[in-house]
């Protein structure tokens, strides 16, 4: 797919901070710089006993990186309750103090633009934004809604969601892709994890990373976004490949997947995706972009029907761990790999333990043994099947009581359960 040089791509990585205090909100703002942030967002409704003049002078003063000025009011998902006029007068004087970006609500950057309050006439860039509480709306609906804060004479477009299912989070990256001036759109929660990492693919203005010691729901840390996912060196022909489990935070797969496809230098990405519908799923993500999926627990098993074809080896066992999209026609070929890797592995630890005991080494050290496993998923399918083609005898526990099976014949036949 090409190398994976500096693509130059125009995202910037945020740290929203969130301190109680303006000395300390100056300490994380050098500690997102540390960690490689680009610029920082800095939620005055967050400090305490704010003061105005006082403390946006402090802030400005001592800022390592450019800063975006949020003042966000409790209707629109913020802390502040104060006075209105009170709020919106703290964001303009940001403004005249040279604040690089001030945060505005569409509800109020309409009013505050028709009564001439905020003029164009110094280098602040003003952000307007809205929060979607609920379903997030159709792909047009957006659209209508960028139009509408575009015409507000914003600088640049914000709209957060928070999605209730990972589909929602394409209509994200289609308005982000069709859009033709800056935008900031994402979804906050576990299930929009995603919207952060692969925002650069799809043109978006910022993507957001938390400073150590402060991780938000559904939100990368910096560390993650510019040494796991190395963000700099995505772009629009970047190919996503994922992890396809609910949950998913647990995954080291990023961790090794990553490394792996820029050793190879191919354009490539490899993220977490919280699936709850595997149908809507691959009917959404459909597109070559998509290049193929690990899966995870609980979805080995029934992924199998949503694969156009299926390896021989995967179909014997009835479990797929692995899918990848044929680029001739777009299909979904399933493979296991957890037989064969899992399998191998004990072999080659028997076999240096037979080394070191002088024992003989003639064929797989597995035959005749007994192969326990603990678990009937589709991990455990894959390796009692592996290891009943090696000779095995297969025992295999579960905590549900009947879903114990013994490998016979390369079948599986359910017995009681027994206890260990």
């Amino acid at each position: 797919m090409g190398g994976t040089g500096m693509l130059n791509n125009s995202t910037m990585i945020c740290a929203p901070l969130m301190a109680q205090s303006v000395e300390q909100m100056v300490k994380d703002m050098h500690q997102a710089k540390a960690e490689g942030a680009q610029l920082v967002e800095i939620r005055l409704d967050y400090i305490k006993n704010f003061q105005p003049h006082q403390d946006i002078q402090i802030i400005l003063k001592n800022k390592p990186l450019p800063v975006i000025i949020v003042y966000r009011p409790k209707w629109e998902g913020g802390q502040y309750e104060g006075d209105e006029n009170s709020r919106l007068e703290a964001l303009c004087l940001a403004r005249e103090m040279g604040a690089d970006y001030i945060d505005f609500e569409l509800k109020v950057a309409s009013d505050l633009i028709r009564e001439q309050k905020m003029k164009n006439d110094n280098a602040t860039k003003v952000i307007v934004s809205q929060n979607i509480d609920g379903m997030t709306p159709k792909d047009e609906e957006l659209s209508n809604l960028a139009a509408s804060i575009q015409a507000t004479g914003a600088d640049i477009i914000k709209v957060v969601v928070n999605v209730a299912d990972i589909t929602e989070i394409a209509k994200i990256f289609h308005l982000l892709s069709h859009y033709q001036v800056p935008i900031i759109a994402y979804s906050v929660g576990e299930r929009g994890l995603i919207s952060q990492l692969l925002c650069p693919k799809f043109g978006g203005f910022l993507a957001y990373g938390s400073i150590v010691g402060h991780s938000l729901p559904g939100m990368p840390s910096l560390y993650s976004l510019r040494h796991t996912y190395k963000l700099d060196y995505l772009n629009s022909e970047t190919k996503v490949f994922g992890l396809v489990s609910k949950p998913v935070g647990h995954s080291k797969g990023p961790l090794l997947h990553n490394p792996t496809l820029r050793h190879e230098n191919f354009n490539g990405v490899y993220v977490p995706m919280f699936v709850d519908n595997l149908k809507e799923f691959f009917s959404i993500y459909s597109s070559p972009d998509f290049a193929g999926f690990s899966v995870g627990f609980p979805y080995k098993e029934a992924v199998v029907e949503f694969c156009d074809e299926v390896h021989p080896l995967a179909e014997s066992i009835g479990a797929v761990n692995t899918i990848v999209r044929r680029p001739c026609d777009g299909k979904l070929i399933g493979y296991n790999t957890d037989c064969e890797a899992a399998i191998t592995a004990i072999e080659d630890a028997l076999k240096e333990k037979r080394c070191s005991s002088n024992e003989a080494s003639s064929g797989t050290p597995l035959s005749g043994k007994l192969f326990v496993l603990v678990g009937a998923g589709g991990a455990g399918r894959a390796l009692a099947f592996g290891a009943k083609s090696r000779g095995s005898r297969i025992v295999i526990f579960d905590i549900d009581f009947g879903m114990s099976f013994a490998m016979l014949n390369g079948k599986c036949m359910v017995f009681p359960s027994m206890l260990i």
